[in-house]
């Protein structure tokens, strides 16, 4: 049996929600768990695959057992008009085995975003990714106002989720609320699956 790990699932286009993951990350090993980063594939139109079985670089592509052997998820992508990517949602799509055998009820799981715009529908994206989770039987855990980067933050945060505002040429790296916001969902993901024996 392996130690228990925080899955940090995502996926990124531009690199601000993978930045976010290994924010999450650290906060997740901070706490005392092994953090395990995975990302997704990208999608396409075409019928033939377009991307390698394994990236030529990052975080590994994620696989069910991944997600089925967590002690609890942190789930993030970039917003698309207000909802998760098309392909974390194609992966997320592909886990009826999973909700079919009860194998993610009672996890913790955090969400997390990054958008282009500064009202480009974090909140919504954020929601949109719990949807799925709360069908798994996941336990939400969002971020409370006790952690003060959420009341001092000009960019991304919220009680949902952490986030990120990029900017419109994607360039714009986290601030450091935003990074400790990062770090405290890791951290509130890590110690509630350590309380839950996860």
């Amino acid at each position: 049996m392996t130690a228990p790990y925080i899955l940090v699932l995502y996926y990124s286009r531009s690199g601000s929600t993978n930045e976010m993951a290994r924010q999450i990350a650290r906060g997740v090993e901070q706490a005392g768990l092994e953090a395990r980063l995975r990302t997704v594939p990208p999608i396409s139109a075409e019928c033939e695959a377009v991307s390698p079985d394994i990236p030529d670089e990052g975080a590994l592509y994620a696989i069910l057992d991944d997600l089925k052997n967590c002690a609890g998820l942190a789930l993030g992508s970039p917003t698309r008009f207000g909802n998760m990517a098309a392909p974390l949602k194609y992966f997320i799509d592909g886990t009826s085995n999973l909700w079919l055998t009860g194998a993610l009820v009672g996890k913790p799981a955090g969400v997390f975003t990054s958008t282009a715009s500064l009202h480009g529908g974090q909140e919504t994206t954020l929601l949109s990714m719990m949807l799925p989770l709360l069908h798994h039987g996941m336990l939400i855990t969002g971020l409370p106002y006790s952690e003060s980067a959420l009341l001092d933050t000009r960019g991304g945060g919220t009680p949902y989720g952490a986030s990120h505002h990029a900017g419109a040429d994607g360039k714009s790296g986290l601030d450091e609320h935003e990074m400790a916001l990062c770090r405290a969902l890791g951290m509130r993901l890590a110690k509630t699956a350590q309380k839950l024996g996860n």
